[in-house]
């Protein structure tokens, strides 16, 4: 798993390592584009919504619906993830935090018709993912989703294919999204597959 410093490091050249993979519709990031741009359609459909971003990296969602007028505050790891999206979005409320600790204080004093976390949440455990998401809820607006694009499977058993296929690609230290699992916590969950790799996960409030 990377550290704040790997990722720091990885920040400069994220968009083109995960456009190839894409492309070449491999694992992790088959899919990718698709995900950004049904999430991006769903959020557009409210407009100026404001909209919380978990792990917004270099900004490749969140600048494109900023552009489009909706308010944006987010929360990453790293600093320089935070310097290039910042870059894009300068009236946005952007703070530095683990998300495996919960939100950054600054974020908890309001509530957002949008929460989207793409990407992001494969290093929280099974049980981190679980608090962390019955939190997220009570930030939302009235009808507010959480919207969370990621490597995900339907069930255990896709998940284990995609493993086998992956091969010595495969990264033993994410922990991927099994909708049917997390649906005992969250029986209201919509998972939409995307790729064999990839889907969205919505919560509505």
């Amino acid at each position: 798993m990377l550290d704040q410093k790997g990722f720091d490091l990885w920040a400069d050249g994220y968009d083109k390592a995960v456009g190839i993979s894409d492309e070449e519709n491999t694992y992790p990031f088959a899919g990718y584009k698709e995900v950004l741009g049904t999430i991006f359609r769903i959020i557009m459909q409210k407009q100026n919504a404001s909209v919380l971003d978990l792990g917004f990296g270099t900004g490749t969602l969140t600048a494109k619906l900023y552009e489009q007028g909706c308010t944006i505050y987010g929360q990453d790891f790293s600093s320089r993830m935070i310097a290039l999206a910042s870059e894009k979005m300068p009236q946005a409320q952007l703070c530095q935090g683990d998300l495996t600790k919960g939100l950054a204080e600054p974020l908890t004093h309001r509530n957002y018709d949008f929460i989207v976390a793409t990407y992001s949440l494969h290093h929280l455990t099974d049980e981190q993912k679980t608090a962390f998401l019955h939190e997220l809820t009570s930030y939302l607006n009235k009808n507010g989703k959480i919207l969370i694009g990621d490597v995900a499977f339907e069930t255990r058993e896709e998940l284990e294919q995609c493993r086998i296929r992956a091969g010595d690609e495969w990264d033993e230290e994410e922990i991927y999204f099994v909708a049917e699992e997390l649906k005992r916590s969250f029986p209201e969950l919509v998972f939409t597959p995307v790729s064999f790799c990839a889907g969205i996960l919505t919560l509505a409030k």
